[in-house]
């Protein structure tokens, strides 16, 4: 009898699971398709919780294309090559009407008589893939790589919103499509302010952090990213056949084939034109070539194809790229302006950038007023005079850059511009270190943006995360005097925070900390106390060392007092730590101001010793793969346990893997892996027995 009730439990599990499923897809689609919400954030909140409840009690009955997928958590170590099943060539470009004129009339002449068409889609500014679909479902997506070999990135490419997990409709039983992964504008520049929040360095372009995101390790990081993926073709085998809801499906044309790949379930962009002669391309590209600036992602051409697909096997291809098809590429736009002064801009390290300050003049779709001059080997390499004419473009970056001076425009006896010898906020005298491009101010701890900087940096998220205080409330603590380095804010009461305010330059109030908000800082301040020793390294703001060096000091020194008693040699041995960034931190715990800040810290709370994780070595070396549901463990806690005892966890089984431990429920096809393979299955208890010795 308990036979048939966990029979039919498990059945009314699946059929959940399945019911949730459908409903998610239905609204994602309807969301990032047709920008329409059928239900509110919260109720649909609450069916993916209850979604992912249910698939991490019954793994077994979770798909590798659930919507749970889309939010990531698999970590990929190292991202598998793949050979691409159709070469991904690369279009010939031209940046010259004249040359798609000689196209046009070209692909005529080939053709003779034959009645052909054209299409003119955009082309996209951002990073090309491939997602293999069989039966309807995702399998794989591969990025181009060199055109015959691609990384796989199926983890990530499953997080994007806009990649179909699940066809809808009619479509064809096997095929790939392409297409590129863009970052719209607006999501990059919410991501790029959330990286100078975080004391981290901007992406120049949409492109460049799209590329970076396809590459993250933790699919969970790019499912932050919001990218988009938008389908510009459809590769098919000779011995496809159509199955879905229907077999009605015209694949004919690239334009239907386009058609048709929308009513799949793809995103694909709605300004595609069929066009008959030359004239028609010509009125398509003069368009875009202005209309580009209001679009909601970067592109940086226009492609030009033979739409019937039939005729792309009569034009054949070179060896590097197909006939029926050439791209034309837009120049970056470039102005010309006057500058009109250099202001000089310290940051949190003390770094100096250079900045020009121009007359407004439109550009791409903004008004640009300034723009960096990077450093002073830059201004010196473009030959910058005081009231010369800048030449500024912008192509598909975000960001204006100066290329050149326009010289038909120098005035007569003008002077070259001369670099700063001092701070432009306290006055001390700048240092350039040998084989750095940069100066920077050495008046780390007097000079004004240096010190709020660094208080941003160790209040920010991946830092010490104290979510109350932003840069705003930040400069008014330090405007007042009461905050003027980061032990301050562990001294901080409830009677100096009520009452403060901070003004504009017409001295009228911008804001002020009510009694709320005085107690949300102290509670979150307080909270900070528990942060890990590797994050309050990390925040301490020390020159070269980011995120991933502070993580291996911790672990190396263990605690703050070995780290700082530490020599230049001992900390350049860390696995990731040069001789350049072992010598900025000796130097940082050999000064007596920081070995007070050190020990105000230590008399606040602050975690300076690294919690002891490694309790063996016992598994040392062995690799390790978990499934299944356990009895003395939650999955993550015998992931943890295992690194615990000196071993690996690995998400995939492979040749590597010495030992799956298998709970109940173990996913059918890890089973099936493991055994094809001839890894070792163990139990949790035979686990327990080895750790054991």
């Amino acid at each position: 009898m308990d036979l048939f009730s966990n029979f039919d439990n498990i059945e009314a599990t699946a059929e959940r699971i399945a019911e949730l499923s459908k409903l998610i897809d239905q609204y994602n689609y309807e969301y990032y398709m047709n920008d329409r919400s059928l239900v509110s954030d919260q109720e649909f909140d609450s069916l993916l919780r209850e979604l992912q409840d249910l698939e991490r009690s019954n793994p077994e009955l979770a798909s590798p294309n659930s919507p749970t997928r889309r939010v990531g958590g698999e970590i990929n170590k190292s991202f598998k090559q793949v050979t691409h099943r159709f070469p991904m060539l690369s279009l010939g470009n031209t940046y010259s009407i004249e040359e798609i004129v000689d196209f046009e009339a070209r692909t005529r002449k080939l053709l003779g008589d034959t009645q052909f068409s054209y299409t003119c889609e955009l082309k996209y500014d951002g990073v090309a893939i491939g997602l293999t679909y069989k039966h309807g479902q995702l399998v794989q997506a591969v990025t181009r790589g060199n055109g015959a070999v691609g990384d796989d990135i199926t983890a990530n490419a499953r997080t994007i919103q806009t990649i179909p997990l699940k066809l809808r409709g009619s479509y064809p039983d096997d095929f790939e499509a392409r297409g590129e992964v863009v970052y719209p504008f607006n999501e990059f520049e919410t991501f790029n302010k959330q990286r100078e929040a975080d004391g981290e360095e901007p992406f120049a372009n949409p492109r460049n952090a799209a590329s970076g995101s396809l590459k993250l390790q933790d699919s969970a990081e790019c499912a932050k990213r919001k990218l988009q993926f938008c389908m510009y073709f459809m590769m098919l085998p000779s011995n496809w056949k159509t199955i879905g809801d229907s077999n009605e499906l015209n694949l004919d044309t690239h334009f239907d084939r386009l058609e048709a790949a929308r009513q799949m379930g793809f995103k694909v962009q709605p300004y595609i034109k069929e066009c008959r002669d030359i004239n028609e391309i010509r009125e398509f590209i003069d368009y875009w070539d202005t209309e580009r600036w209001n679009l909601p992602f970067a592109i940086d051409g226009i492609v030009i194809k033979v739409n019937q697909v039939a005729l792309w096997d009569t034009l054949g291809l070179t060896s590097k790229s197909p006939r029926w098809a050439i791209a034309y590429k837009f120049k970056a736009q470039q102005v010309s302006t006057p500058l009109e002064s250099i202001s000089f801009q310290v940051g949190r390290t003390g770094i100096i950038t250079p900045v020009a300050n121009m007359k407004p003049v439109w550009l791409g779709g903004t008004t640009v007023r300034r723009a960096t001059l990077v450093n002073a080997d830059n201004i010196q390499k473009l030959d910058i005079h005081d009231d010369d004419w800048l030449l500024v473009e912008k192509g598909g970056e975000i960001i204006p850059k100066i290329v050149g001076v326009d010289l038909s425009k120098r005035k007569v006896g003008s002077m070259p511009v001369t670099y700063i010898t001092n701070c432009p906020e306290c006055g001390a005298r700048l240092v350039r270190a040998e084989g750095e491009a940069g100066h920077y101010c050495p008046n780390q701890d007097g000079c004004p943006p240096q010190i709020i900087g660094r208080l941003e940096h160790f209040v920010s998220r991946k830092a010490m995360n104290i979510e109350s205080l932003g840069t705003e409330r930040l400069e008014m603590l330090y405007s007042k005097g009461l905050v003027r380095d980061i032990a301050d804010l562990y001294s901080l009461d409830k009677e100096q925070l009520i009452g403060l305010e901070s003004t504009d330059e017409l001295g009228q109030r911008r804001a002020s900390i009510q009694e709320k908000g005085a107690e949300n800082i102290l509670m979150a301040i307080e909270k900070s106390k528990s942060v890990p020793f590797e994050r309050v390294l990390f925040a301490l703001g020390i020159r070269y060392v980011g995120e991933v060096g502070a993580k291996k000091l911790a672990r190396y020194f263990k605690n703050i007092d070995s780290l700082v008693s530490a020599s230049v040699e001992e900390l350049a041995s860390v696995e990731d730590v040069g001789e350049k960034t072992a010598q900025f931190i000796f130097d940082f715990f050999h000064e007596p101001r920081h070995l007070e800040l050190i020990d105000r810290l230590r008399k606040a709370g602050l975690q300076l010793i690294a919690l002891e994780t490694q309790q063996s070595n016992i598994l040392d070396g062995k690799i390790f793969v978990v499934s299944g549901v356990f009895s003395n463990f939650s999955r993550e806690e015998i992931k943890t346990h295992i690194e615990q005892h000196g071993g690996k966890v690995s998400g995939s089984i492979s040749g590597k893997t010495n030992y799956v431990v298998a709970g109940e429920k173990m996913g059918p096809e890890k089973l099936k892996k493991a055994e094809k393979l001839g890894v070792a299955i163990i139990s949790e208890e035979q686990y327990l027995s080895m750790v054991n010795g």
